[in-house]
């Protein structure tokens, strides 16, 4: 998780005099510029981290400053605090040593005086917990790991992977991976893998793949781009929040839809305030939808 690298980058800068990002890059298993971007939200943090350039640069900590644990309130400590908490819940005691580590520094954390204000809820049902212990083990052991995959069209098939790293997204739990039948970095949804088995097979990581985190990935799913008319925009950053990118003109939307009848429910309901720039298929399927449409109505 992010918030557990930023805490380990913190750390790391403390207890070094000096650290490169390509070291970090490397530690994390992340990119370059993701690193640069995590000393960024350190920095406004309030933690002055001093950047330096050429042969011998890289990242430390601003001469004369310590960080203790009266630099954090009991209220900051309270929000990663619970944070961890709820990921220990689904992900199955994983981060319980760090969580006790938060404790010990702020014991009113374990006397309730937890900060409850704000609650994250990354609980799971029973089941995907069964399926994300397993994948958790498969990715620190770098083991292969197979399974049974439902797409959205309901298709079945096996599925043979190089699992990175499961990550959280607006109350589902998925998988990066790479997907050996695909020869692709791949995203899969938890809800739709079965018979999952963890193989004695040890893969090595593939730096240049694993690095993209933030680049475009070969999803599972139609992967769209639409455009919107600005006089729908409010509807649109509603409905798409944080997807959306604002150029004056228009409002373009780069999406996943993992089901391709709410891809074109979506474009019908906007009617000729919205154009699919790609892909070409989704294209042909609402032109489909629309002819039918008119014949209900002939």
């Amino acid at each position: 998780m992010k918030l557990d690298r930023l805490l380990a980058i913190t750390i790391e800068l403390i207890t070094k005099k000096r650290v490169t990002a390509t070291e970090l890059a490397a530690r994390f298993e992340v990119s370059v510029r993701t690193i640069y971007r995590d000393v960024e939200l350190i920095n406004q943090a309030g933690i002055p981290v001093v950047s330096f350039t050429g042969a011998d640069g890289g990242f430390e900590l601003m001469e004369g400053f310590f960080l203790t644990k009266q630099h954090f309130s009991v209220k900051d400590f309270s929000v990663i605090y619970n944070l961890l908490k709820s990921t220990e819940g689904a992900i199955g005691g994983k981060y319980s040593t760090l969580v006790q580590k938060l404790g010990s520094l702020q014991p009113a954390l374990l006397n309730g005086g937890s900060d409850e204000s704000i609650i994250f809820n990354l609980s799971t049902v029973e089941d995907e917990k069964a399926t994300i212990h397993p994948l958790s083990e498969a990715i620190q052991q770098n083991r292969v790991t197979t399974f049974l995959y439902r797409s959205a069209s309901g298709t079945v098939s096996e599925r043979r992977v190089e699992p990175l790293r499961l990550f959280w997204e607006r109350g589902a739990w998925y998988l990066q991976a790479i997907c050996l039948l695909r020869q692709a970095n791949r995203i899969f949804r938890l809800s739709r893998m079965t018979a999952i088995e963890v193989t004695d097979v040890i893969f090595q990581p593939r730096k240049d793949q694993t690095s993209q985190e933030e680049e475009t990935q070969d999803f599972e799913g139609t992967l769209a781009h639409l455009r919107f008319d600005p006089s729908v925009g409010i509807r649109v950053l509603e409905q798409f929040p944080g997807e959306c990118t604002h150029h004056g003109t228009h409002i373009d939307l780069h999406k996943v839809f993992y089901k391709r009848d709410y891809a074109i429910s979506v474009v019908l309901s906007y009617g000729a305030k919205v154009e699919i720039i790609s892909p070409d298929d989704l294209k042909e399927d609402v032109l489909k939808e629309i002819k039918e449409i008119q014949q209900r109505y002939q």
